[in-house]
Order: C-alpha cells, then sequence, then structure tokens
C-alpha cells in the first residue's frame, strides 16, 4: 500500500515556516487588504500634482513606493499560505485577490516614470536642489533615465500597452498548443506497458537504462512535433517579429538591445559568453565522447544524452544532518555568513516536509518586510542537500541586501539572483569533493557537476545563440520557416556536442518545443550566473578573504547600482572573458578527475 502523504495539520510546527510573522492572523491581513484597496483611490491626485515641484515628485514616489511595499507583503503571506496547501479554496482565494490587487496597484502607479521622463533635464535638476531628500533616490532616478529617447508619448504607449494581447498572442498560442492540443502516440515503458507520451513521460523514459525505450520514445515524440513544424515556425516566427518591431518603435538598434536594456546589462555580455562558450566547446566534445565511452555505445545518440552514466549513490542524508553538512561547506563565506544561515534553520523560515497539497519543487520567498522564507519538500539526498544550499544562497542574498539598503534599492535583478544560489551549490561540491572519500560517489558528484556545467553554460548558451540568430536573421528579411530554422538549429546542435554524437534529424526540431524562445532574450542569463557563481566560489576558495570580503560586497548591493557595476565590486567583470574562462578551467580540472575516476573504477 502506497505511503499517504500527512496532511498540513499532522506537521511538526517546527518543520513549517512562521507566516505568523507577516500578518499575525488572517483578519489582520484582511484589513491590511483594505486599507491599501482604499489608498489606490488616491493615485489620480498624485499623478496630477507629480511634477509641480521637487517636494510633489518626492511626495508622488513615497506614495508609489508604500503601495508596493505593502502589496508585496500581502501577496507573499497570501501566496505562501496557498502554496503550504493548495487544496485550501480560502488560501487560494486570497492569493488570487492579492493577485487582481497587484495588477490595480501596478495600474495605479504606472503614472511615475512617464511623469520623470516628461521633464527636462534642467527642471529635474531644479527639483532635486528644491527638495534636498531626493538626493537619496538619484540611483533610482537615474534607472529610470537610461529609458529616455526611447518611450513614446503618453498616448502612443497607452495604444502599444492596449496590443498587448496581440503581441502576446504567439507565446499563449504556443503554450496551449505544447502543453494541451499536441497529441502524442504512445510507446513501451521498461516493462513493456504503452505509456502514452508527454513532456513529463518523455523526459522519464530518456533517462531509461534500455536503450531501445530512449530510441523509441525519441522518435515517436518528435513524430508529432514534426507533423506541426509549421505551425511552430508561424508562431515562432510571429513572436520574433514582434520583438523586432517593438525594439524599433523604441529607437533601440535591435531587439535585443531593447531587451537588455531592462536590466542594463551592455550587449558585450551576451556576446563575450557566445565567444567564450564556443571556444570551450572541445571540452563539451571531451564529456560527450566520455559518455559515449562510459555506456558502452558504438553509437551515441541524442536520446542517449540524458540516461545516467553511474547508478544512484549509497547515500541518504535526514534533514537534520544536512543542516550540519550545509554550515561546513558554506564556512568559507565567515561567520556573519553563518550565522544568517542558523537564524534561519532555528527561527522557522524553512517549510521542509512534503504534504498532502503542498507546492511541489523549491523557491526563496518574502519581501522586504518580511525574513527570507524557504520551500522545501525534503527528500533524504543529495539533490535535496544541493536545494537546501541553492535555496539558502537566495534567502541569505536577500536578507543582506534588505539589511544593507533601503526599499527602493532592497531586490535585484534576475541577471544577479543566481550567483548567489549557483555559488553555494559549488561551494557545497567543494566541500564534498573535499571530505568523500567512497570512489563511486565522488564520480557521482563530479558526474552532477558536469552535467550541471553541460546542460547550464553550454545548452542555454546554444539556446541564447539560436535566440540572437532568428532575430537578426527575421531582422534581415529572411523568412523564419521550418526548412530554415530546422537547417540552422541542426547545424548548431552538431557543432556545439561535436563528432562523438551521431546526429539525428528529429533533434533539428527541437527548437519547436523550447519555451524559452518565448520569453525575450532571459535564457543567457543562466549561463552567465552559473558561470559567475563558479568563479565566485573559486576565488573565494582560492583567495579567501578580500574575495569573500568582495562577494558580500554584492550580497548586500541589491539594486543600488546598475548589475554589471555591482559584479565588478564583487571582482568580476562580466563584460570580459575572464569569469567565463575561469569556469571552463574549473569544468577541465574536474573532468581529468572525473576520467582518472571512472578509469580507476573500471579496473577495479
Amino acid at each position: 500500500m502506497a505511503k499517504e502523504l500527512p496532511l498540513r495539520d499532522a506537521l511538526p510546527e517546527s518543520m513549517t515556516w512562521n507566516l505568523q510573522t507577516i500578518f499575525a492572523s488572517d483578519e489582520a491581513w484582511e484589513d491590511a487588504f483594505e486599507e491599501l484597496a482604499d489608498r489606490l483611490e488616491s493615485a489620480d491626485f498624485f499623478a496630477q500634482s507629480a511634477t509641480t515641484s521637487g517636494t510633489d515628485l518626492y511626495n508622488a514616489l513615497q506614495y508609489g513606493l508604500g503601495v508596493m511595499r505593502d502589496l508585496e507583503k500581502l501577496y507573499v503571506y497570501a501566496s505562501m499560505k496557498s502554496d503550504q496547501d493548495t487544496a485550501n479554496a480560502y488560501y487560494q482565494g486570497l492569493s488570487n485577490r492579492a493577485e487582481a490587487l497587484a495588477a490595480r496597484v501596478s495600474a495605479a502607479i504606472a503614472f511615475f516614470d512617464p511623469a520623470v521622463l516628461s521633464l527636462s533635464e534642467a527642471e529635474l535638476t531644479a527639483f532635486f536642489e528644491a527638495e534636498p531628500k531626493l538626493g537619496a533616490y538619484k540611483h533610482y532616478f537615474e534607472s529610470i533615465l537610461t529609458q529616455q529617447g526611447h518611450v513614446l508619448t503618453p498616448d502612443q504607449e497607452a495604444l502599444l500597452a492596449a496590443a498587448g494581447d496581440v503581441f502576446g498572442a504567439s507565446e499563449r498560442t504556443f503554450g496551449v498548443l505544447d502543453n494541451a492540443d499536441i497529441k502524442f502516440e504512445a510507446v513501451a515503458n521498461e516493462d513493456g506497458e504503452l505509456e502514452t507520451l508527454s513532456n513529463g513521460v518523455y523526459s522519464r523514459l530518456l533517462e531509461s537504462t534500455d536503450p531501445e525505450v530512449r530510441r523509441n520514445a525519441f522518435q515517436t515524440f518528435y513524430k508529432s512535433y514534426v507533423s506541426l513544424e509549421n505551425t511552430f515556425a508561424s508562431l515562432i516566427a510571429s513572436h520574433v517579429k514582434g520583438h523586432n518591431f517593438m525594439a524599433a518603435v523604441h529607437n533601440y538598434d535591435n531587439a535585443r538591445e531593447a531587451a537588455l536594456a531592462g536590466n542594463h546589462v551592455p550587449e558585450v555580455v551576451y556576446d563575450t559568453l557566445v565567444a567564450e562558450v564556443n571556444e570551450a566547446l572541445p571540452l563539451l566534445h571531451r564529456y560527450v565522447a566520455l559518455r559515449k565511452q562510459l555506456l558502452g555505445l558504438d553509437e551515441l545518440h541524442s536520446y542517449d544524452l540524458y540516461t545516467p552514466i553511474l547508478g544512484e549513490p549509497d547515500f541518504t542524508i535526514d534533514y537534520e544532518s544536512a543542516q550540519a553538512e550545509a554550515l561546513k561547506a558554506l564556512a568559507p563565506l565567515g561567520e556573519d555568513y553563518l550565522e544568517v544561515v542558523n537564524t534561519a534553520f532555528d527561527n522557522r523560515w524553512i517549510d521542509v516536509i512534503e504534504n498532502k497539497g503542498k507546492r511541489s519543487g523549491a523557491y526563496s520567498g518574502g519581501s522586504y518586510d518580511t525574513n527570507p522564507f524557504i520551500l522545501l519538500n525534503w527528500v533524504d539526498n543529495l539533490n535535496n542537500l544541493s536545494t537546501l544550499v541553492h535555496e539558502m544562497g537566495h534567502s541569505v542574498h536577500s536578507y543582506l541586501t534588505r539589511q544593507n539598503q533601503p526599499y527602493h534599492y532592497g531586490d535585484y535583478p534576475i541577471f544577479l539572483a543566481e550567483i548567489a544560489s549557483t555559488t553555494n551549490e559549488n561551494l557545497l561540491t567543494d566541500y564534498l569533493l573535499k571530505t568523500v572519500t567512497d570512489k563511486k560517489l565522488r564520480a557521482y558528484i563530479l558526474n552532477q557537476y558536469l552535467d550541471g556545467v553541460k546542460g547550464t553554460v553550454f545548452r542555454q548558451t546554444q539556446f541564447a545563440e539560436f535566440e540572437q540568430w532568428m532575430h537578426v536573421t527575421d531582422a534581415q528579411g529572411v523568412p523564419l520557416t521550418a526548412d530554415v530554422l530546422d537547417e540552422a538549429y541542426g547545424e548548431l546542435n552538431r557543432r556545439y556536442y561535436g563528432p562523438a554524437l551521431t546526429f539525428d534529424d528529429e533533434i533539428a526540431h527541437e527548437w519547436e518545443r523550447i519555451p524559452h524562445f518565448y520569453y525575450n532574450f532571459y535564457v543567457f542569463q543562466y549561463s552567465t550566473g552559473f558561470a559567475a557563481a563558479t568563479a565566485m566560489a573559486d576565488k573565494i576558495l582560492t583567495e579567501g578573504a578580500p574575495a569573500v570580503a568582495a562577494y558580500k560586497e554584492y550580497l548586500k548591493a541589491g539594486s543600488s547600482a546598475f548589475p554589471i557595476d555591482v559584479m565588478k565590486k564583487a571582482g568580476l567583470d562580466m563584460t570580459k572573458p575572464d569569469y567565463l574562462r575561469d569556469t571552463f578551467k574549473v569544468f577541465e580540472q574536474r573532468l581529468n578527475e572525473f576520467e582518472a575516476l571512472v578509469a580507476e573504477l573500471a579496473a577495479e
């Protein structure tokens, strides 16, 4: 009989997060909700008066920041209450109401950026001189002013905003087609039972140890995509055209420049990533060739890239032991860092155990006026230890940012977010490799790291390169037909995976099923974040105190400077190739060790 998950009420309190630190009761949340809803009535007053004087501009700014700050607290409480038990209709309702209120808040304060941009340089300077309190917001205004020259008249912007649904149609249609309307055939699993394919079933069957199961799943899965290739091509072509159109009307040179401008990331960061990853492809080719050798295959195909090279390790770790191991792994970051980690462990920042109805996966959440929170669904294995230190990286980053920055700089962009979490993962990998003596477990740890670089730095850069190619090709007037897309993606896949991988025609259609291509130059940040974290962890471990001090400046900076400048202060210039080269040095060292270790194991 299958083991039943516990109900929420049956969990020990010490293993749950304490959301009463946000609101003491649901009634307190309701009161705060009503109070904020009432305050939105004042938006028109501030919209009308914002550009009248320095004091009025300051008051409008305080109004906008104040309602956002209170909204975040309401939103965090409602969404996390819902996540802890998604079957609870009351908290689902609270979460839905918080989302609706968020839309109202966004609309109410949308006046502010256009108001600032409507002021001349002389007017804004005069306002700053007349109202000294504005001085504390200098960089905040600088961020808005970078849009200067790229914002149209209010009427034109309103017209484009109203057309948002039209521009988003291809992404929505892709979602419906890929998640609901596409029909897959059934294939036999390892037990000979027929299973109808889906994205989830396909991923599981690709990890099968039976090559025939993998091959059938792969060929059958892509048969469905090939049958719809012209539809998928039409969708992505329309989406790319929308990006190119919006970039042109907002006076950007290209779609990528427009997308990266939101985070103030120069295009050279993207180009440097692609160039350095291409330089390092021989390392990926080596790793792919090693996979072929270890699997004992005459030919390695695309459907062989996800089956485990090594079995699951004989390793279990309970949550209490994982806390102790996490503290040891993160010790290079210093006592003050560990103090925050211990506070998280001791003060119920973490919701540990899976219960009936609980949201799957893991995340770090919270707002400026709360402590960070971590949602886990704990299982006693190495992956969950890694997840714990990963999410703790996000949480300590948030905590130190909020402790050291005012609200308006108290968050950080996605470009910076994954660096803190993945640095922790790298420190854990280093700690385990220094302390684990069992050869099989060491090989597993090395393989996990190498797979992480393969799947994040290499694969996501492959996506980033293809995304840029699509936008450039469309801008040159070349139609993005299915044949054009297939040929380009197939060649890219050949180049990335190298001669040890036998080319399968089906893989040229992989672009059809990648949702990241609809995210508008988002995916490259996975690669830069992972590489920056690898380089940062290496600096911390080799340089010690100076690197740790610089790293903590990044953790405390929030959005008080543009992301590239934050990382420069931390010792990484992401416009230059060094951090990527450092990453590939670590990858090569660990690949060398992995090759030697599996040779030893084979000889035993």
